[in-house]
Order: structure tokens, then sequence, then C-alpha cells
């Protein structure tokens, strides 16, 4: 329900304001947040069966023919941030680093869906239903990403260090 009416000018720059703004506040914030939220094993971030080590995104969403055109947010945050686009370092402490950054990252995507509901408080109803779209198109690619790459990663770490303390290959207790 539209509380605010200000002019076309004015919501437009809120629409980009909000899109700009929040997304980059909720990076940040998920930078704050320990490692131990973001473990591999936790319910939130572990793969699941129907996932098959991420098998499952390339077959519906033919996945591998286009995520090399998404961004990697790891480098907008210099000396925060974790580049994700190309594991070049195979040691088991990059590997456990790149899926607790993954899994950072897919947090940040689901939360920055969240602020569309906020535009039907200066916009029409309607508004609302373009900006989830927007906010969908905008972030699924990218959480779908990080589910593809997570649980690929996590089997390629349990391949190359098998004795170490690694956790429960992906397809087994899922």
């Amino acid at each position: 329900m539209q509380f605010f009416f200000w002019s076309p000018g004015v919501t437009i720059a809120l629409f980009f304001a909000i899109w700009t703004v929040v997304p980059l506040l909720f990076g940040w914030i998920s930078l704050l947040l320990p490692d131990r939220w973001l473990e591999p094993e936790l319910p939130l971030w572990r793969a699941r069966r129907w996932e098959q080590d991420g098998r499952f995104y390339e077959r519906v969403f033919r996945i591998r023919s286009w995520k090399r055109l998404l961004p990697d947010g790891g480098a907008l945050w210099k000396k925060h941030g974790y580049q994700k686009r190309n594991l070049t370092n195979y040691s088991e402490e990059n590997m456990r680093r790149f899926l607790i950054e993954s899994a950072r990252g897919e947090l940040m995507h689901w939360l920055a869906i969240s602020p569309f509901w906020v535009f039907g408080l200066f916009a029409p109803g309607y508004v609302v239903w373009i900006m989830l779209a927007y906010a969908l198109a905008a972030n699924l690619p990218c959480i779908l990403a990080q589910r593809y790459n997570r649980p690929r990663v996590y089997v390629l770490l349990n391949r190359l260090y098998p004795k170490s303390k690694n956790m429960h290959s992906s397809s087994t207790d899922r």
C-alpha cells in the first residue's frame, strides 16, 4: 500500500538508490559474519541429495554456459573480499575458504532480494511485483552459481584431502 507520493523523478531516483545501496549494505554485513555461521556442513549451506553434487544445475539450468558471465562481487571489497571466479589455489585451506565464501555470497544474494517490498511504500502496488521480478532475475543466477560450485569444490576437497578433517561427502547424508 502506497504511503508516500513523490514525483516520478524522486521515485525513480529512490529505485536506483535502494537497488544500489541495499545490496552493498548486505554485502558489507555478510563480511562481518563469523565464518562458523557459513560452514558448508550447516543445514542452510550444505548440498542436498537432489542437487547431485551440482549436476542438477548443469542439467536443468545449463549453468556452465552462462555462469562465467556473472560478476564476482568478491573483487568489490578489496581487502575483505574473496574472488570466487576461478579456483586456482587447490590447497586445503583455500578450498575451505572458497566453501565459506560461496555460502557468504549466497546469503548476500538471498538478502538482496528482500527489499522488493519497500517499493510499495512509494510506488503503486503493481511495482512491487516488478521489483520482485527484478530482484529474482538479478540474484537467482548468482545463488544458483554458488549452489552449483560449492558441492563441486566440496567433492574435490574430499578427493584431494581424504584423510583430513573434511566434511562428509555432499551426496552421502543430505
